[in-house]
Formats: C-alpha cells, sequence, structure tokens
C-alpha cells in the first residue's frame, strides 16, 4: 500500500460568538483506539507534530498505524486512547476491548469547530484529541508503569479540561494495574503544557538528558554488534 501523504494543516478556531448561553453541556467520552481510527489518529499526529514544528520528520503513515493498532494488545503494547466529544449523550452501548470513559462538561460558551466534518467519528460525535501510551519500567522503582508517547487536543477544544480527562484516564488504568509511574516528554518551550503539567501533580527532572538512535544513527549501532 502506498504511503498516506501529510493530512492539510490545522485551521485556526473562529472566535465563539460572544452572545452564546452561559451553560452548554457537551458529552464526551474516552475509548480505545482501533484499526478504523488510524485516519483520524493520522490527522492529530500530523497536527501535534505542527503544533510541536516537527512536520519535517513526520513520516507516519495511516497504513503504518492501521498496522500497530491491528497488532498491540490494549495496556500489553501500545494503546491509544481516543477523546470524542457529542452534543448529545452517546449510546450506552459497549465499545470495545474496555468500557469507555464518559463525562459531561458544562461550558462557558459553545465550541466552533472548523474541522468537524473532517474529525466527524458518527452520528454527531466528533474526535477531540488523543493520548498514546505504552508499559515501560521503573528499575528505581521496582514497578512498571507506562510511559506517554504523545498528548494532543485539537485547538479549539483547549483550555476546556479535555487533556486533563486524557491524562487522567492513563493514570486511572496505571493505579488499576497496580502500576508505580506514569511520565513522559514535553519540549521545555512548551510553557503552557509546563504549567498545565505541575497543576496534575507532575515532577520535573531537570538535570535528565533524553537520548535516542533513529534512522541511520540508529542501523550505524545495531552494525556494532
Amino acid at each position: 500500500m502506498a504511503a498516506t501523504g501529510p493530512p492539510p494543516p490545522l485551521i485556526p478556531s473562529p472566535t465563539p460568538p460572544e452572545t452564546a448561553s452561559l451553560e452548554n453541556p457537551i458529552f464526551a467520552r474516552i475509548r480505545i483506539a482501533y484499526p478504523s481510527d488510524a485516519p483520524h489518529l493520522h490527522k492529530l499526529i500530523y497536527q501535534m507534530a505542527a503544533y510541536h514544528r516537527r512536520t519535517h520528520i513526520f513520516s507516519s503513515t495511516e497504513s503504518s498505524l492501521t498496522a500497530t493498532l491491528s497488532t498491540s494488545q490494549p495496556f500489553q503494547s501500545i494503546t491509544v486512547f481516543l477523546l470524542e466529544v457529542s452534543p448529545t449523550p452517546f449510546p450506552d452501548v459497549p465499545v470495545g476491548y474496555e468500557p469507555p470513559i464518559t463525562r459531561i462538561l458544562n461550558l462557558d460558551l459553545p465550541i466552533v469547530d472548523p474541522e468537524s466534518q473532517e474529525f466527524g467519528s458518527g452520528g454527531e460525535a466528533v474526535v477531540v484529541g488523543f493520548v498514546l501510551f505504552y508499559p515501560n519500567y521503573g528499575i528505581l522503582l521496582g514497578k512498571a508503569g507506562f510511559h506517554i508517547a504523545g498528548i494532543y487536543v485539537r485547538e479549539c477544544y483547549r483550555k476546556k479540561g479535555f487533556g486533563k480527562m486524557l491524562l487522567s484516564a492513563v493514570a486511572a488504568q496505571a493505579v488499576k494495574m497496580g502500576y508505580g509511574q506514569l511520565e513522559w516528554v514535553v519540549f521545555g518551550s512548551n510553557v503552557n503544557a509546563i504549567g498545565f503539567y505541575k497543576k496534575m501533580g507532575a515532577e520535573f527532572h531537570e538535570q535528565t538528558t533524553i537520548c535516542r538512535l533513529a534512522c541511520d544513527a540508529l542501523q550505524a549501532c545495531a552494525s556494532l554488534s
């Protein structure tokens, strides 16, 4: 299958009307992503790469994501939580491997989503964001945990509690499985994210440096064995 090209860049969100009602309920659902969600996930990851100015190294494709989601057992390997919202309640029916997490949020103003059709996921529901994570091990702690490889919420849905929902969902799963930690990486220039994570109780290890071997460097290191 030919590689899927990058989706179009994210569209700036228009300003919602100031005359909107003070109470605007929105229904949110977090569920495990499946292979059929690869197109939406691909667009979200591209938007995340654009947000961090990393599109020059973006090489993910819909087909590669489909293959990953098809072969990964939830919570034992790569897992993706997908966040959807709807103006009406979600059906009270099982969705896949685990029961979804549902919430009702009351917003001051309605959300104007310029990409609602592109991210539509059935009925009135739209995909808002995701978090991708996988198991790791805290060698000093002596317990398994989760490493978050990426967490992203689309622009018009930010600062409304959706990022907190995604992070809390992974933390709750870690506690449920008896895991001892949750960790991730944040760019030093992303001051909004740093402030958010500090409010969530995260500790920051300023003296830690990320080391990575990828592409040609990975091949060169492998050849030394």
